[in-house]
């Protein structure tokens, strides 16, 4: 039987020399780094008993924890849909010096430890802060708040909006726009009835990846978000502190309960990725 798939799958895609191996270290791989850890998160907590699951479906903190999480991811990944949209546009479509100098620095906060991220915001929007203090002579607090974790996901997130939908702007004619405007269209029109829509399945993509990036992110928030518990405290900081205080069933309980809303969240994400490039196409034809 094992001989049959292995050999109509080889019939079907017809690969490289060493199939079978390749197949084989990349299952195991995959089981190891992927769904060995997963499996262990999941069934972690209830060897405990049932009663540590029910201790951290009753615990306040741990909602207003997840609360906290969720709600700044979204708002995070949110504000950068139009910041990630906008840019995008101006690297592809205008040639403006130092562009390649703005393009790469896009990718900072994929190789700048997240340590380093969130000491360096938290100084920016510190009181005393370069930023900081003229806010606070306008009444805005950054630092230490809510808004301080919106920010520093907003700086972790943006790469993921910008390099989603960047290659099918790139992959977009310019003579579509160039047709549109010479059928009447107003630059608004072509960008709304041309542009934006050829670009919403790569936007919803990034918005999910901005998202779940949020939800599990802790160390650039943890120096700027002041960390008051029920306020400003996230949920990966919570697990952290339950692992602190060896309360190992609570740890793993948040962790597990993280886990499933976040992939709740990101299979939702997916779904409606789905459904508008269904649509786009059905429009299309």
């Amino acid at each position: 039987m094992a001989e049959a798939i292995f050999s109509s799958l080889r019939r079907k895609s017809d690969p490289l020399p060493g199939f079978r191996l390749a197949l084989f270290s990349t299952l195991l791989w995959i089981g190891l780094i992927v769904v060995l850890p997963i499996t262990a998160l999941v069934v972690r907590p209830w060897q405990e008993g049932l009663g540590a699951m029910t201790a951290a479906l009753h615990d306040g903190r741990m909602f207003a924890a997840l609360e906290v999480s969720f709600l700044t991811a979204f708002l995070a990944a949110l504000i950068n849909v139009p910041i990630g949209l906008l840019l995008t546009w101006t690297l592809v479509r205008v040639k403006l010096p130092g562009r390649r100098i703005v393009d790469a620095l896009i990718d900072l906060p994929f190789a700048i430890p997240t340590a380093v991220t969130g000491i360096t915001l938290a100084t920016l929007y510190g009181p005393q802060g370069w930023l900081g203090k003229p806010l606070a002579h306008l009444g805005i607090t950054v630092a230490y708040s809510t808004a301080g974790i919106v920010v520093a996901l907003i700086f972790v997130g943006l790469p993921f909006i910008v390099r989603s939908v960047e290659p099918v702007l790139r992959d977009l004619p310019p003579e579509l726009e160039e047709a549109a405007g010479l059928l009447g269209a107003t630059s608004w029109q072509t960008v709304r009835r041309v542009v934006l829509p050829t670009m919403l399945p790569a936007t919803v993509t990034g918005f999910g990846l901005a998202f779940a990036r949020g939800i599990g992110e802790y160390g650039s928030v943890i120096f700027i978000a002041g960390n008051q518990p029920f306020r400003t405290e996230i949920a990966p900081l919570l697990v952290v502190v339950r692992l602190q205080e060896f309360d190992y069933a609570g740890a793993t309980s948040i962790a597990f309960v993280l886990l499933a809303a976040s992939s709740l969240c990101l299979a939702g994400v997916a779904l409606l990725r789905r459904r508008v490039a269904r649509g786009l196409i059905t429009g299309i034809d």
